[in-house]
C-alpha cells in the first residue's frame, strides 16, 4: 500500500468508528433522557419549560434577560415561559428589592425540590440500572474510556 493509500484507509476507519460512536452517544443520551421527558410530560412542561426552571433554581432571582441567554431563546419567547409557569404558580416574579422597574424571577419549594433532586434521579438512574449490570473491571474500562474522549475535547 501507498503512504496516501494507508491514510485515505485510516481515515475512512476513523469516520466509520466516528459514526458509530455518534449513534452510541445518540442511544444513551436518549436512554438517559426518556424518564426525565415522560416525567415532564406528566406534568404537561415543555423541555424549554424545563430548561428555564432549571436556570430559575440555579440562578433564583434572575432576570429575563439572562434566562433568554442560558437557554438561548428570545426575550418574548422566555417571557411567554416565564409567564405560563408562573400562572401555574411554578415561578414567581418579584420586583428588584433595589430596582423596582427591574423584575425578578424565583422558584417555587416545589420547583426547586423537583430541579434539584428529581431531575438528577431520573437522568442517573438508567446509567446507574446499565452500570449494576457490569463487572468492575467494565465499569473501570467505561470510565477510563469515557475520561480520556473528554480530556481529548479539552485539549482541542
Amino acid at each position: 500500500m501507498t503512504r496516501v493509500t494507508e491514510r485515505v484507509s485510516r481515515r475512512n476507519e476513523i469516520a466509520a468508528q466516528v459514526e458509530q460512536i455518534e449513534r452510541d452517544l445518540g442511544g444513551i443520551r436518549h436512554a438517559m433522557r426518556k424518564p426525565l421527558e415522560a416525567e415532564v410530560s406528566k406534568g404537561e412542561l415543555t423541555m424549554p419549560q424545563k430548561a428555564v426552571m432549571q436556570v430559575v433554581v440555579r440562578n433564583p432571582g434572575t432576570s429575563l434577560k439572562d434566562i433568554g441567554r442560558e437557554v438561548s431563546l428570545a426575550h418574548s419567547t422566555v417571557s411567554g415561559i416565564v409567564d405560563r409557569l408562573q400562572k401555574r404558580e411554578m415561578i414567581e416574579r418579584r420586583a428588584d428589592e433595589t430596582d423596582g422597574r427591574v423584575v425578578r424571577i424565583y422558584p417555587t419549594a416545589e420547583v426547586q425540590a423537583f430541579v434539584r433532586d428529581l431531575i438528577p434521579a431520573l437522568t442517573r438512574g438508567p446509567l446507574e440500572r446499565a452500570l449494576e449490570r457490569t463487572t468492575e473491571s467494565e465499569r473501570d474500562a467505561i470510565g477510563q474510556a469515557l475520561r480520556r474522549l473528554r480530556e481529548l475535547f479539552e485539549d482541542e
